[in-house]
C-alpha cells in the first residue's frame, strides 16, 4: 500500500506503474497540511487510519483510474512518422508532452546518428535508470534528447557524464524530481574540455548567449522529463519551479581562480575533464564593493543566512559562485579555500528562534541529534561542517558573487568525462 495526499495521487500512481506495482492500492489523505492546526491534523489522521484499514482488508482503491504513466521498457528507440513542418512537429511534441515549452529540433535518424558519433559508447548501453519513472537512459535515448535540445555531437560525452552523476544515490534525483521545492540540477564543467567546447565560465556564464551552456542544461532537463518521467503537474510537483529548470550549466573560470579548481579539490587530476551536478534551489545575487576580505566574508555569510532555506532545515550543501574580483579580494586577505569555508560556516550560523514555529519543529527533528540538543538559542549551521560548503570561481568583471542554496537533502556528484 502507498500513502499520499490528494495533491500527489498522480505522482504516486505514476511511480507505482513505473516500478511495476500498478495493482497496489493508494491511501489518500486530504491536502493541504500546512494550513491546518495540530488538532485538525490529528483528526485527519484518525480518520485516515480507517481508510488504511479498509484498503488493507480488500476495499476498492478509488484512485485506480488515475494511472497513466510508465510503460514497457525497450532496448532501442522507436522510429515514428511525425510532421516535417517544424511548427507542426513542435505542436505534436507539445501534445505528446515531450517538450519543455521551447522549440525543439526534430531528432531524425540522421541527426541522431550524427549525435551518437560524438561518443564511443555503445548506443544501447544503459547509462542509468532515471527516477522517479526509472526510465532507461541508454546512450541512444540521451542522444535523441540532445538533438532535440540543440546540442552539438562533441558535447554528448559531457551529457552522458551528467546523467550518470544525477542518477547517483547521493544526488537524490528521486527527491529533486518529485518535490514541491524549486530544485533543479546545476551542471558545472571543469578541465580542458570546458574550453574546447566553449562552455562559458566568464561574463554572463549563468545567462544566455553560449550554445554549449544552454543546450547541455536543456538536454539534461529533457532527459529528466522524457526518460525520468517527471512531467510538470504529474511526477514533477514543484510549487513554482525556477528558470534553472530550463537550463542551468556553466564552467568554472579556472584561469581566474586563485585556489585549487573544483575538480582537483574533489579528487580528480588537473588534466581531467569533469562534470559536477548540484541540486540547486535557485540563485541569489551578492553585490558588494567591500575591499576588506573579512568585511566581504561577513556580508556574504550573513546574506546566506535566511530561515526558509532548506540548507538550514536539512543540513545541506550550500554553494557559492565567487566572481574573480571577490576571489582576488579574499585571496589577498590571506584566505585559502579551507579557511574561507571555515569562516563562512562560522559566520552563517543562525539562531533557531528565527525559524517559523512549524519550521522550528521540523529543524529540531532533523538536526537536534547532530547538534546535541535544540533550543531557540541554538546556533544552527548552514551545513554539517565547513567542508560541506561548495565554492567555485566563475563570471566576469564586476563586484558580484552568487549564493546557490540547495534542495538540502542532496549532495553534489562529480563524474569524469570519457569519450
Amino acid at each position: 500500500m502507498v500513502v499520499c495526499s490528494t495533491a500527489f495521487i498522480t505522482l504516486g500512481r505514476s511511480q507505482l506503474k513505473a516500478l511495476g506495482g500498478s495493482s497496489l492500492p493508494i491511501a489518500v489523505m486530504p491536502h493541504p497540511f500546512g494550513v491546518r492546526t495540530r488538532a485538525q491534523v490529528r483528526e485527519l489522521a484518525e480518520t485516515f487510519v480507517d481508510e488504511i484499514a479498509r484498503l488493507a482488508t480488500g476495499g476498492a482503491d478509488k484512485t485506480a483510474q488515475a494511472a497513466k504513466a510508465g510503460g514497457k521498457k525497450i532496448a532501442g528507440a522507436t522510429t515514428l512518422a511525425l510532421p516535417n513542418d517544424l511548427i507542426a512537429f513542435n505542436d505534436e511534441c507539445e501534445r505528446r508532452r515531450w517538450s519543455d515549452g521551447l522549440p525543439l529540433i526534430p531528432p531524425t535518424v540522421s541527426r541522431v546518428e550524427q549525435m551518437l558519433a560524438g561518443s564511443t559508447r555503445a548506443r544501447h548501453e544503459v547509462v542509468a535508470r532515471v527516477a522517479p519513472g526509472f526510465g532507461e537512459a541508454s546512450v541512444e535515448r540521451i542522444a535523441i534528447n540532445a538533438v532535440m535540445a540543440g546540442c552539438r555531437p562533441e558535447t554528448l560525452p559531457v551529457l552522458i557524464a551528467a546523467v550518470e552523476a544525477v542518477a547517483a544515490q547521493p544526488f537524490n534525483i528521486q527527491g529533486i524530481q518529485a518535490t514541491t521545492n524549486s530544485a533543479a540540477p546545476w551542471i558545472i564543467v571543469n578541465g580542458p574540455l570546458a574550453k574546447t567546447l566553449n562552455i562559458n565560465s566568464g561574463l554572463n556564464c549563468l545567462g544566455q548567449g553560449a550554445r554549449a551552456n544552454a543546450t547541455l542544461g536543456r538536454a539534461l532537463r529533457l532527459i529528466l522529463q522524457n526518460i525520468g518521467g517527471a512531467l510538470p503537474g504529474e511526477m514533477d510537483r514543484a510549487t513554482h519551479g525556477q528558470p534553472g529548470k530550463y537550463t542551468f550549466c556553466c564552467a568554472e573560470n579556472e584561469d581566474a581562480n586563485p585556489w585549487t579548481p573544483l575538480h582537483v579539490e574533489r579528487g580528480f587530476n588537473a588534466g581531467d575533464s569533469v562534470v559536477t551536478v548540484v541540486g540547486a534551489a535557485g540563485t541569489l545575487n551578492l553585490n558588494s564593493h567591500a575591499k576588506d576580505a573579512a568585511d566581504l566574508l561577513r556580508v556574504i555569510a550573513t546574506s546566506m543566512t535566511y530561515p526558509t532555506s532548506n540548507d538550514f532545515h536539512f543540513a545541506g550543501e550550500p554553494w557559492l559562485i565567487l566572481s574573480p574580483e571577490h576571489a582576488e579580494v579574499l585571496q589577498r586577505g590571506g584566505y585559502d579555500k579551507v579557511k574561507l569555508k571555515e569562516e563562512i560556516w562560522s559566520l552563517s550560523k543562525m539562531p533557531a528562534a528565527r525559524f517559523a514555529r512549524k519550521d522550528y519543529d521540523r529543524a529540531e527533528h532533523t538536526r537536534s541529534g547532530e547538534l546535541g540538543g535544540f533550543s531557540p538559542e541554538t546556533l544552527v549551521p548552514i551545513s554539517p561542517s565547513a567542508k560541506d560548503i561548495g565554492i567555485i570561481v566563475a563570471g566576469g568583471p564586476g563586484t558580484h558573487s552568487v549564493y546557490v542554496p540547495t534542495f538540502g537533502q542532496t549532495r553534489a556528484v562529480s563524474r569524469r568525462i570519457t569519450p
